[in-house]
């Protein structure tokens, strides 16, 4: 039994052709995920399989019963975004549709609230067709994925993790495509010369050729045979060539080499202390008095649930409230929703240079990494997306003159792509970063600290995500809670003892004591 089938689609977005798809077929129990970059038309191909947009081409036919879970929900209210996205969801699943289309449904929801959300929609007796960025939703939940390119839908059968691998091949199988069509270029280009000198040379008497017989008669006309045979040769040659598929070469994009402030004073050292920091809002206490440091080069997740006070937490050092020291070679760039960092009247590569030392070679290759290529960069910023402003502002605040990055919430609005590009620049970064995210996946593949804020408690684990969410949980009564208190007092200690006369002693007694540390959390 067919769910819904769709036959023949062309939509345009004024004079663009935003979709145009022959057929798709929606079957019961299909776990369907859409992919695309910003714009492709995800939102608009749900709209139109769910009839509340009507297509200018081709037609859909509904079998059975249809809820959409939509992207933009209603804001006269004062619930919370992440209570609006619960409501929604509740109310699509209370309904006995045979598919339910969800458009970004983690959207302003917690780690927590994405987990809950995910057992909810393993449970779901229906097909589902959903839209996420965030990959590890789309693993858990999709066994087929449709990649929206330039309008058209190509089908993929596993999860995001499987698509991935075989978007891999099918990158790998383009480059030796390309190697092989240089190959022949080439071959049939020097094939060409050859054949042309040697036409060339039909035309002149042979060296080994005396007087009298050049003068017998046919041996003129011979050479004049063997010089027109050797033009056709040559013409076929370039027919061959002019035939030859062009097939493009992959675009490498060249590392990120970048020279940050301060690099050599900051490099292993602590440029972040908090002592008998206090998560009070008000006369609400959102954590109790916590202590931790911050490495030059750490890269640090905060993560925690809604209202826990992640946020408070960055501005809190940011501002450099009481109980927060932070190195005077460290300079702090921002990054918020709000966007209000970028000028809409110039250009991208007018507001990522406003503020970069960097040269315009390498701004050009951030900006292409985020998929800024060529012309793009001299866009006005009023006329780009909202995903494509969160780009700018990235890239504007990754290449400012800075050499520590605070990012709360980076990854909202970005497509895949761009985000599997963000992921990229900063594990390459040799800066000090500390984000907020509620991406698993994002947050697996960038830090190697993690600060989870939970019951009113701030905790430091040394590790990535995975190895944190992998940790033997200990007991409160485990002696190892005593040998990790004991080592908390000594890393302390050698810290204070840094910060006033560091030696290369104290930097191999402190690296000692962590491992002593990571060992035991693990």
């Amino acid at each position: 039994m067919i769910i819904v089938e769709a036959n023949h689609i062309k939509h345009y977005v004024q004079d663009r052709l935003l979709l145009d798809i022959n057929k798709l077929e929606v079957y019961p129990k299909d776990r369907i995920g859409i992919v695309g970059g910003n714009g492709s038309g995800k939102t608009t191909l749900l709209n139109i399989l769910s009839n509340k947009v009507i297509p200018e081409g081709g037609q859909v036919i509904q079998h059975a019963s249809i809820e959409l879970l939509p992207q933009l929900k209603r804001t006269d209210t004062v619930k919370s975004g992440g209570e609006i996205t619960q409501e929604y969801i509740q109310q699509a699943l209370n309904s006995d549709a045979a598919l339910l289309l969800a458009d970004e449904p983690t959207t302003n929801l917690d780690t927590e609230h994405i987990e809950w959300l995910e057992k909810k929609l393993n449970k779901w007796p229906g097909a589902l067709i959903l839209i996420s960025h965030d990959r590890t939703f789309l693993d858990s939940l999709c066994t087929t994925i449709w990649e929206i390119d330039e309008g058209h839908v190509t089908k993929y059968k596993g999860n995001y993790t499987y698509y991935s691998k075989q978007k891999e091949v099918e990158y790998q199988q383009k480059q030796q495509a390309f190697e092989q069509y240089q190959k022949q270029k080439n071959q049939l280009e020097e094939a060409i010369k050859q054949k042309e000198e040697q036409a060339q040379r039909a035309t002149k008497k042979p060296k080994n050729l005396s007087s009298s017989e050049a003068r017998i008669v046919g041996a003129k006309p011979y050479f004049a045979n063997k010089q027109k045979k050797l033009r056709k040769t040559v013409s076929a040659f370039e027919t061959r060539l002019g035939n030859l598929e062009i097939i493009e070469m992959q675009k490498e994009l060249p590392p990120i080499q970048m020279n940050l402030p301060n690099e050599e004073s900051f490099k292993n050292q602590v440029v972040v202390r908090a002592e008998e920091l206090n998560g009070m809002v008000g006369e609400h206490v959102l954590w109790d008095a916590a202590k931790f440091y911050i490495r030059g080069g750490d890269k640090v997740a905060v993560i925690g649930s809604n209202g826990t006070g992640k946020t408070t937490l960055i501005k809190k050092i940011i501002q450099q409230e009481a109980g927060i020291a932070i190195s005077p070679s460290i300079k702090i760039g921002y990054f918020a929703q709000n966007l209000t960092i970028l000028d809409p009247d110039k250009t991208i590569l007018e507001n990522v240079q406003s503020t970069s030392i960097q040269n315009e070679t390498l701004i050009r290759t951030v900006l292409a990494r985020m998929h800024f290529f060529d012309e793009d960069v001299y866009k006005s910023v009023n006329v780009l997306s909202g995903g494509e402003r969160v780009k700018v502002a990235l890239t504007k605040i990754f290449l400012s003159d800075v050499n520590m990055l605070i990012l709360d919430e980076p990854t909202n609005y970005l497509d895949l792509e761009s985000l599997e590009a963000l992921e990229t620049l900063l594990r390459q970064y040799k800066g000090t970063i500390i984000f907020v995210s509620h991406d698993r996946k994002f947050t697996e593949n960038v830090s190697t600290r993690i600060v989870d804020i939970h019951n009113r408690a701030l905790t430091v684990f040394d590790g990535t995500y995975e190895q944190y969410q992998n940790r033997n949980p200990i007991k409160k009564y485990d002696l190892r809670q005593n040998e990790l208190l004991l080592l908390e007092t000594k890393i302390s200690e050698v810290i204070s003892l840094l910060s006033v006369s560091p030696t290369d002693e104290l930097e191999k007694e402190f690296q000692r004591l962590l491992s002593e540390k990571r060992k035991l959390q693990e």
